[in-house]
């Protein structure tokens, strides 16, 4: 079964860390680049960070020295550390598979983060 499943949301203060998680299964993960997008409430989805398969990133720059994003190849999952989170950065948290050679994407279920005191 195709499938991307994000965990790791959730409630922290400003200022704290996260750390997502995608799990991804029933696809070739090496041929994937990998992203996460976020959308928050009344704004358009838009790309955080994505990761290519020989491991080059790219950022949002609102996001840029903050956030970390990594992939194992060994356990099909794609990892987004969050630090410094600000109030802002509260969304639903999306992950994204785009193959390499073709038009296919795939989304996960996303996963939500609230940052407030």
């Amino acid at each position: 079964q195709v499938q991307l499943v994000e965990s790791g949301g959730g409630l922290v203060q400003p200022g704290g860390s996260l750390r997502l998680s995608c799990a991804a299964s029933g696809i070739p993960f090496s041929f994937y680049v990998m992203a996460w997008y976020r959308q928050a409430p009344g704004k358009q989805r838009e790309l955080v960070a994505e990761i290519t398969t020989g491991g080059r990133t790219n950022y949002a720059d609102s996001v840029k020295g903050r956030f970390t994003i990594s992939r194992d190849s060994a356990k099909n999952t794609v990892y987004l550390q969050m630090n410094s989170l600000k109030p802002e950065d509260t969304a639903a948290y999306y992950c994204n598979a785009a193959h390499s050679f073709t038009t296919t994407h795939l989304w996960g279920q996303g996963t939500q983060v609230t940052v407030s005191s």
